[in-house]
């Protein structure tokens, strides 16, 4: 199976959407079911109310204009759409979006052309290492949908070991350099309460590296503690060291990157039109914290293979309610989260698209950050 065909495999149709709340049951007729399909994707196409005229031209019934304003008048009582000017047409609500994801959005896959552009990505030999790549999938996903790309890195202790180095510093600082197995290079300085020489550095990280090499720090930290409440590793001074410095290295660095490319583009957006709003949304994406728990809020109910979908008022923040989020978690082999993707924008979204964007663009993210490369042959791997 070749790159491209990888997106062959992509069909929404077979669940990669957590909506992250339990679906809607609406309880709409199919007619009702018709004329909100066709609102919600006249609305996303044109950014202006729908008006009856125009859907009489939508159903496949033939509908006149009277029974489309009265079917449009229950939709609206229900919740589904909102009503800005007496005489304008209809605009779908977030419930109304909420019934376009969970029910609307069929067996839909990532467009070849998304699929050339993204596996392009993953194609250049330049991306070397985990932070490269992250840099560069936000500025794509940014592209790909004019709106707020969004990586988030894994946490350096849900990483694979590679290397490791303490160098001693004054008053009882140290520098630790850490590098994975997908060549993520973090530098952190702690500080302890005891004196240690740089030979007694360089021996911890020496024992470190050759006995849990391709393990996790996570790991690392609890099977050194495991293997201290064996009576006669009590008294072993290295292991008490490798005990002291991983913890205290979790501790202080275990810190994810946060990579925002396009947030100037809500300048541009006419659903973000008032300046307060704007404001606040700018600030929210200079700070990391919101950022990160923004994501995670969304993605925190997603299982594996799965894109995450909050609309709106469905965000636990408020500066948040007017806008989507979607997103996906990529993962380790064997199931072990390692970081996540998403994009924001305003809540009319090509969602079928972006959906489709994100999940194929996780997976692949996926296989890069498992450690076995950016190569195009490797992507292929990950497809068959």
């Amino acid at each position: 199976m070749t790159a491209l065909d990888f997106d062959a495999n992509l069909r929404l149709g077979k669940g990669p959407i957590n909506s992250m709340l339990k679906k809607s049951e609406s309880g709409l007729d199919e007619r009702k079911r018709e004329i909100l399909r066709a609102i919600v994707r006249l609305h996303i196409a044109t950014g202006q109310p729908v008006g009856s005229l125009v859907l009489t031209r939508q159903t496949k019934e033939g509908l006149s204009s009277a029974s489309i304003r009265n079917i449009c008048g229950e939709l609206e009582t229900d919740g589904y759409l909102s009503h800005p000017h007496t005489s304008a047409g209809r605009i779908p609500t977030d419930k109304g979006y909420r019934f376009y994801v969970d029910n609307a959005i069929g067996a839909t896959r990532v467009s070849r052309t998304d699929a050339a552009r993204i596996n392009e990505l993953f194609d250049r030999e330049s991306i070397t290492t985990s932070e490269r790549l992250m840099e560069r999938t936000s500025r794509l996903l940014s592209q790909l949908s004019d709106n707020v790309g969004i990586v988030i890195s894994p946490l350096i202790s849900q990483e694979m070991l590679h290397h490791l180095e303490f160098v001693k510093l004054a008053d009882l600082r140290i520098l630790v350099i850490t590098v994975s197995s997908t060549g993520r290079v973090q530098d952190q300085v702690i500080k302890i309460d005891t004196e240690f020489s740089q030979q007694e550095l360089n021996t911890t990280a020496r024992y470190l590296v050759e006995n849990f090499h391709g393990w996790t720090l996570a790991d690392i930290r609890e099977e050194l503690l495991r293997r201290m409440t064996e009576e006669k590793a009590l008294y072993d001074e290295l292991l008490q060291n490798a005990v002291l410095l991983c913890s205290q290295s979790l501790r202080e660095g275990d810190q994810p990157d946060v990579f925002i490319e396009g947030a100037s583009t809500i300048v541009t957006k006419p659903d973000f039109a008032d300046t307060e709003l704007m404001r606040a949304l700018f600030k929210m994406f200079e700070q990391k914290s919101r950022i990160i728990k923004i994501l995670n809020e969304c993605i925190e109910g997603a299982r594996r293979e799965n894109v995450a979908v909050l609309i709106g008022s469905e965000n636990q923040t408020d500066d948040m309610h007017s806008c989507t989020v979607i997103a996906s978690r990529c993962f380790y082999n064997g199931g072990t989260a390692v970081g996540g993707i998403g994009v924001v924008g305003p809540t009319r979204l090509e969602y079928d698209r972006l959906i489709s964007i994100v999940d194929y663009t996780a997976k692949l993210c996926e296989r890069a950050l498992s450690g076995k490369g950016f190569t195009a042959e490797n992507r292929s791997e990950t497809a068959g």
